[in-house]
């Protein structure tokens, strides 16, 4: 594939990247972390307007009809402005119900997802916990009997402590029964895949803002003299960064690809993706935090909000050693080719 995003696709970056660093600013992610705080939803009714919300809604719902990679383009942008709201849970949602959808479900909540009217989110098997479902007006359950659609008020929600409190963590409870599964056919391996590219996506966001503030910074503080960015072991430490994130970048596009087009490879190469998206966060994270000095550590600082948006994408679809594990699984315990038993019979 031709890894270059088209003059559309461009625009959508460029278009996220300037809306959310004027409607996004550090005070506003801040202020996502006061106690009590819920949804942002001036910010959330604006997302709706641009067209944001809608991104991965089918036309005739009202959205723009994008597919995976315009997803992870737009994420990559919200990773970058620490966006404190469930764009990437919304989005999974919106393409979970197309694919798996009846016709009542998508007409029930297609459109409402794209004006902004239901907050969505996911809850991944194995994983307890589910980001804004306090907030959420639809949750997409994966159980054993298949993926459900569940509404606001047939599940519980209980509050957890959160490293990044700006996602509000939360344990649900839900009722589910033939009325919420999801009819389409297809295995939930799917909705795994795309959680951990669009999970790859948002990192890689945060790792490239990480990169970006701290040559800023380090080009601007001096000692001795000199600006701190003119040292080696500064230099060296940015460009181990600045590398991990640029040999990221298109592996979460080849991975977003494959699945929009269905692609066997897809599961192997979403592995790749948060494998190489993580690697990517770890290194800017540690960099950022030790040519920032002192400063880095202080509250006052708005680097923790990245550096704690990092940390807590690291862990969100699973760890680095467990992606690890899938991609292995995925490569070398496959079924038997025909070509394989014919030789070997």
């Amino acid at each position: 594939m031709d890894l270059d995003l088209t003059t559309d696709q461009r625009s959508l970056a460029e278009g996220a990247r300037s809306f959310l660093s004027a409607q996004c600013p550090p005070s506003r992610v801040r202020a996502a972390w006061d106690d009590g705080a819920g949804l942002d939803r001036g910010l959330w009714a604006q997302l709706a307007e641009v067209g944001f919300l809608g991104a991965a809604v089918p036309e005739r719902f009202g959205g723009l009809g994008l597919g995976d990679l315009e997803v992870a383009v737009l994420l990559e942008e919200a990773g970058r402005a620490a966006l404190p709201l469930p764009l990437a849970e919304t989005a999974l949602a919106a393409l979970t119900l197309d694919d798996r959808g009846s016709d009542a479900q998508r007409e029930r909540w297609l459109p409402a997802i794209a004006s902004g009217a239901a907050v969505a989110t996911v809850a991944l098997p194995g994983r307890p916990l589910v980001a804004c479902g306090a907030d959420a007006d639809l949750l997409i359950l994966a159980a054993p009997d298949g993926l459900h659609a569940v509404e606001r008020g047939c599940w519980t929600s209980v509050a957890q402590p959160a490293f990044d409190r700006s996602r509000r963590l939360s344990s649900v409870t839900a009722d589910t029964g033939p009325d919420t599964l999801l009819p389409g056919a297809g295995p939930v391996r799917r909705l795994l895949d795309r959680a951990a590219v669009a999970n790859a996506a948002l990192l890689l966001g945060v790792a490239s803002h990480l990169v970006d503030v701290t040559v800023g910074y380090v080009g601007q503080r001096h000692q001795f003299g000199r600006p701190v960015g003119s040292f080696q072991a500064v230099k060296h430490r940015l460009a181990d960064a600045h590398v991990a994130v640029q040999m990221a970048r298109p592996s979460v596009r080849v991975a977003a690809h494959l699945l929009a087009t269905d692609d066997p490879e897809a599961t192997a190469a979403a592995a790749v993706a948060a494998v190489a998206a993580s690697d990517a966060g770890r290194a800017a994270n540690e960099h950022a935090l030790q040519c920032h000095g002192g400063i880095g550590f202080t509250w006052e600082h708005d680097l923790h909000l990245w550096l704690k948006r990092g940390k807590a994408l690291e862990l969100a679809c699973g760890t680095p050693a467990a992606h690890r594990a899938r991609l292995a699984t995925t490569l070398f315990d496959r079924p038997t080719t025909d070509h394989h038993v014919r030789t070997t019979t």
